[in-house]
């Protein structure tokens, strides 16, 4: 093999890595600079191998060839402070739980179905072996309701918002739900729940279950409604003081700006940090994983464990994380919170603003498509009932002359 290939093929690398990660500093919201926060493992992966491939075949470099290499190197320092907080490598941003006699837990597994997904046993099965106490499903449709009405007999108190637009939501819980509501904060055909959890005797908690639409060719254009409707429940939780968890398929990555930015308006922690990836999407393709499926937490919260599970047959793993109500540990893990500035805050009211209009146009368009949709399936029915009554007239003039012959 010519070397002087593996050379020229290091520095296309090279500029293809700092190429997307100076489009990713566009300050756009078009799906199409959005998408490359998604990938930063991949792309931290391809920049190394192209910056060992440089320094391999190191020759006497020309200026173009230096300014490349430096570019590349500052493009992998950044990847890296963006993934490095999500490993061993990072101080844990939640404590493990004590071992402590009489310790409230609540254990919470999001699993994104895949609506067409016809393994609904799979599921079914994780919840048994795992046992649960909520239980949020996305994309679950009525086919996928009337499957898991197997595990309703254990989880007596439920919300169910079944869609057939891939944003279908489920909550099953085993703990007491108070007063849960659906809300669609963004678009009208985008659920989320809310409900607070009657956690102890005492205390009561709130559960915000999500699954904003994301930034893709073939969904939204931009990500505004999502990030809208993210910083929209951050601020509310802030200004309230709650305690609460929110979870669900956010159709977004933790080191994302607009991620990154709730976790500091919302004042929850992401157990997560200083801990491991729990890279959730695509099941099939292991090169091409990153998370999407998502728990924040309030300081009072301590983690048991947090895992993926095995695949059910959608493009999602489920996820289990288990949390210790540990009061007394709130001021000293607060300590590892991220705290909002300014610029946090005003770029929140005007992101969520923008989302409030963004979310009206896509509103509209969801609604005439609709219509069209549903326009559509009666002139099918109809000529479905043309066909079948034309049929009928030619089997009964059919059956006249036969009897007249």
């Amino acid at each position: 093999m010519d070397l002087s290939l593996l050379y020229y093929g290091a520095l296309v690398l090279a500029g293809l890595v700092s190429f997307v990660t100076l489009w990713g500093w566009l300050p756009l919201d078009n799906w199409w600079v959005r998408c490359v926060e998604f990938p930063r493992i991949q792309i931290l992966v391809l920049g190394l191998l192209s910056w060992v491939g440089m320094l391999y075949f190191f020759a006497d470099w020309q200026a173009w060839q230096w300014a490349l290499f430096i570019l590349l190197t500052v493009s992998i320092g950044f990847q890296l402070y963006m993934v490095l907080p999500y490993t061993l490598l990072w101080k844990s941003e939640v404590q493990s739980a004590k071992d402590l006699p009489d310790a409230v837990q609540i254990k919470i597994m999001v699993s994104n179905v895949l609506t067409p997904n016809p393994h609904k046993q799979k599921l079914i099965d994780l919840v048994n072996d795992n046992e649960p106490d909520i239980l949020i499903t996305l994309e679950s449709d009525k086919e996928w309701e009337a499957a898991l009405e197997a595990i309703e007999p254990d989880y007596p108190y439920t919300v169910k918002v079944p869609l057939d637009n891939l944003y279908g939501m489920h909550l099953y819980s085993k703990i007491e739900l108070i007063d849960p509501s659906v809300h669609y904060l963004m678009i009208d055909d985008i659920p989320s729940i809310h409900t607070q959890l009657q956690l102890t005797d005492t205390r009561k908690i709130w559960l915000y279950c999500m699954h904003p639409m994301p930034p893709s060719p073939t969904e939204a254009d931009k990500s505004t409604t999502r990030d809208a409707e993210l910083l929209m429940v951050g601020r509310h939780i802030q200004e309230h003081e709650q305690t609460a968890i929110l979870a669900g398929d956010l159709n977004d990555v933790a080191w994302s700006k607009t991620t990154r930015r709730f976790h500091r308006v919302s004042g929850l922690l992401d157990p997560r940090i200083g801990r491991h990836f729990i890279n959730t999407f695509h099941v099939k393709y292991p090169f091409l994983r990153w998370a999407l499926d998502h728990i924040f937490h309030s300081t009072c919260f301590t983690l048991v464990d947090i895992h993926r599970l095995p695949s059910i047959g959608s493009d999602h793993f489920p996820v289990l994380t288990v949390l210790q109500y540990e009061p007394k540990e709130a001021s000293k893990q607060k300590e590892n919170a991220p705290v909002a500035q300014k610029e946090d805050i005003e770029q929140s009211e005007s992101k969520i603003q923008e989302g409030k209009e963004e979310g009206s146009k896509v509103s509209k368009e969801h609604a005439e498509t609709q219509t069209e949709e549903d326009k559509a399936q009666i002139e099918q029915d109809n000529a479905q009932t043309d066909k079948q009554q034309e049929q009928s007239v030619q089997a009964s003039a059919l059956s006249r002359q036969t009897q007249t012959t």
